[in-house]
């Protein structure tokens, strides 16, 4: 039996008829202003794009007054300089010279991924695709930050198997290389993995496009994928529960993706662009058509008319409503002129895309949509889509966070003798977070399309984007939920000032920044305050080093403990992704060196800080104190040296100093290309008045670890000292590892550890614990 369809004169003939607005996620205040926008009660359909359009995912209620404040207001003239299209569009876009621009973001697709962890991820990676496709770019890679529970914990294979499926399935189907990210694990992500999915795309300044509705009579058109029952409220809300008898009995609220049908929708749009047949073209973000609709009318100088009929279903038996939240994947929306409808028709054709024109723009400045001939929406689009309430959530800091930042490590014991830190070494090296990712990495290809100059695990990733100069851009994103837990402001901070190294270590220089903002429950003070110690941290780094963000995402109710407890919600994890600017990319520099005989450079000062620290992590089970100081001036110097570093051809290899200090890095520079290295502490602890171990783990930051040729020793010395930053030689790089000659981690006069044994340790973590 076909169910009524709740139309306009029905709700104005039905003010007091029950609708299930709580099921879809509305407060009762919310409800009870959508009813005095409209001036009635609002029908089924316009109650379920208020409830999509209005939730956190989409509006970002409770993080807006924030994101103005912080990112707007903090956005200087000088920080401009390089931007093109900010806050507010699909995706920023930056000018990176020679006529060329290219736009990136960030987003988050935690929640579907805990569920259905394969499609979840999947989708997280088809999402932010389009986005950059709807900006007129060519997408040339991907990335990815992601955090799982503890290791050892039994549902944790579940979600990494399909998470790292997922994202490499989507990306290595479309042909883009995952250049860079990060994999955590930590028992506060047990309940809330977090799956942050990045995208870069390239285009001509010329190419750029913004989605909007204008011009009247213009054509809406509906091309892609049908239209199914999956994904309903999956990104924004829970499924409705009042879905028909006779319909399916159970909508899955995570979204199916077909990478294959987004290949030929890539190269679809971009042809459409090409061609001048489109105004503009704007994908189905969460939310689906209500977004796509609600969104480029509200962008426009009119109204829109569209016919729920015209959509094209894969499921016959959905509702108006059911339409209009269905989240079904590569689906993108097009504003046509007239009399290009044909040229659009054949190009689809040509690729074999689905079309159907919904309708069109038309005057009044409403958005009207109509099913079996009946008015099912008339609303102002601005109010679903620009003005949804915005909150001044209540914030304080947390009642158990000074007890945190009090436990310090300074009670720790601490190694006492070469042995011991050898040990120490090991340890990390064989932690979840300390061993290598090739594993994980290893699932995505890093270098499809032949342009992909470095990639994990080196600093950053590194792609050309001009064939015939060599102008590349890098990008590296950056996060620790240790350290923001320890101090949110400063956690914001460092997730900045990491991902700023990391881009000039691979001798880019720091162009701007997306972000994607994981946090806890806005309704919990401690968790909100979090938020805005984050933001106000993150927004602060950038405004000082002088890069723009351009756009990000913000996840919120990552949280499944009762609140207010100091393990009720996830580690605060603000993720910072740099984008960077290299004038040829066969400057760029790799994290590891392939020579013997090279000198190995220190750049920066070391001091006591180990607090949120991988040692204090793996060798205690240990989160207090203070997270590591931000000195962002001594980072612009160290990037500095680092960029002209390459660019003079002195730098063989570059690293950052992050997690496990001084060790790990050394460690890692010896296992990228399997040559040993083996340096003297006794200076460096002169210098820094330090010991042996404080000066190998702890984690200060703006410090590299540099390799030069000897001849190149005084060259990098004068870079350090034009630019004030210390620089101290306390090595050299060894033999490659070989049976007969076998390469060694040395620290003279306190261990040397055989690197075959360190490899060993570092590769097999992952593989013993998810390889089939």
């Amino acid at each position: 039996m076909t169910a009524a369809i709740d139309t306009v004169s029905d709700a104005l003939a039905t003010p007091d008829a029950t609708q299930p607005w709580r099921e879809l996620g509305l407060k009762e205040d919310e409800y009870q202003l959508i009813r005095r926008i409209l001036g009635r009660r609002p029908t089924g359909a316009e109650l379920a794009m208020y409830s999509v359009m209005w939730s956190e995912h989409c509006s970002y209620k409770s993080s807006k007054k924030h994101i103005i404040e912080q990112f707007g207001g903090k956005t200087t003239e000088r920080m401009k300089q390089h931007l093109m299209v900010g806050i507010g569009e699909n995706a920023g876009v930056v000018d990176i010279g020679g006529g060329w621009a290219v736009t990136f973001k960030i987003e988050s697709h935690n929640h579907p991924s805990f569920v259905e962890p394969y499609q979840g991820a999947a989708t997280g990676v088809g999402g932010i695709v389009r986005d950059i496709i709807a900006m007129g770019a060519r997408p040339v890679a991907v990335m990815d930050q992601l955090r799982f529970g503890a290791i050892d914990h039994p549902d944790t294979p579940r979600v990494v198997h399909g998470v790292v499926a997922g994202v490499g399935g989507y990306g290595n189907c479309l042909g883009l290389p995952n250049v860079c990210g990060e994999t955590v694990f930590d028992p506060s992500y047990q309940g809330n993995p977090l799956v942050n999915a990045g995208c870069i795309g390239v285009m001509r300044h010329e190419d750029i496009h913004l989605a909007n509705a204008t011009g009247l009579g213009n054509k809406i058109i509906m091309f892609g994928a049908r239209t199914g029952g999956d994904g309903i409220g999956g990104a924004s809300v829970l499924a409705s529960v009042t879905f028909e008898e006779g319909g399916p009995s159970k909508r899955p609220s995570v979204q199916v993706g077909d990478p294959f049908q987004e290949k030929i929708l890539i190269e679809c749009c971009l042809e459409l662009f090409k061609a001048g047949v489109v105004e503009g073209i704007s994908d189905f973000g969460a939310a689906g058509l209500s977004c796509a609709t609600s969104e480029l009318a509200a962008s426009g100088d009119g109204g829109m008319y569209i016919d729920l009929d015209k959509v094209l279903l894969r499921d016959p038996t959905l509702t108006p409503e059911e339409i209009l939240m269905s989240e079904s994947q590569e689906r993108m929306m097009a504003v046509v002129v007239p009399d290009k409808v044909q040229a659009f028709a054949e190009i689809a054709d040509k690729w074999a895309i689905e079309y159907s024109v919904l309708g069109e723009v038309v005057e009044g400045g409403r958005l009207l949509i109509d099913y079996r001939g009946q008015r099912v929406v008339d609303v102002d689009p601005k109010t679903v889509a620009k003005q949804s309430p915005v909150y001044d959530r209540p914030y304080q800091r947390p009642d158990w966070q000074d007890g945190l930042q009090a436990d310090t490590p300074d009670k720790l014991e601490r190694p006492g003798d070469g042995a011991g830190l050898c040990a120490a070494l090991l340890a990390i090296l064989g932690s979840p977070n300390g061993c290598s990712k090739a594993w994980v990495t290893n699932q995505y290809d890093r270098f499809v399309q032949g342009n992909t100059a470095l990639a994990m695990p080196d600093d950053a990733g590194v792609i050309r984007v001009d064939e015939a100069t060599g102008l590349g851009i890098a990008i590296a994103t950056d996060g620790s939920g240790r350290y923001t837990k320890l101090d949110p402001y400063t956690g914001g901070q460092l997730a900045v000032a990491e991902a700023y190294r990391n881009v000039a270590a691979a001798g880019a220089t720091p162009w701007a920044v997306t972000d994607c903002l994981n946090f806890g429950s806005p309704e919990s003070p401690g968790s909100m305050w979090q938020l805005v110690q984050g933001m106000t941290g993150l927004a602060d780094a950038c405004q000082t080093l002088g890069i723009p963000v351009t756009g990000g995402n913000v996840s919120l109710y990552n949280e499944t403990g009762e609140p207010g407890h100091i393990d009720s919600a996830i580690h605060p994890t603000p993720v910072a992704g740099i984008l960077g600017v290299i004038e040829d990319v066969a400057d760029a520099v790799p994290a590891g060196w392939h020579e013997p005989g090279l000198s190995l450079f220190l750049l920066g000062r070391t001091r006591d800080e180990l607090g949120g620290s991988a040692w204090a992590d793996v060798a205690h089970h240990h989160l207090g104190g203070l997270p590591p100081a931000v000195d962002l001036a001594h980072e612009q110097a160290l990037a500095a040296v680092m960029i002209e570093a390459a660019r003079d051809g002195i730098a063989h290899a570059t690293h950052d100093l992050s997690e496990g200090g001084l060790a790990v890095a050394l460690a890692e520079g010896a296992l990228r290309f399997g040559y040993g290295a083996r340096i003297r502490l006794d200076e460096l602890c002169a210098r820094d008045g330090l010991d042996p171990f404080t000066e190998l783990f702890s984690e200060t930051q703006a410090r590299a670890l540099v390799a030069v040729a000897r001849a190149d020793e005084a060259a990098l010395r004068d870079l350090a000292t034009a630019h004030g930053v210390p620089a101290l030689r306390i090595g050299t790089t060894g033999d490659h590892d070989s049976a007969a000659h076998p390469a060694v981690i040395a620290v003279e006069d306190q261990f040397e550890l055989p690197l075959a044994q360190a490899k060993t340790v570092w590769e097999q973590v992952l593989p013993s614990h998810f390889a089939a």
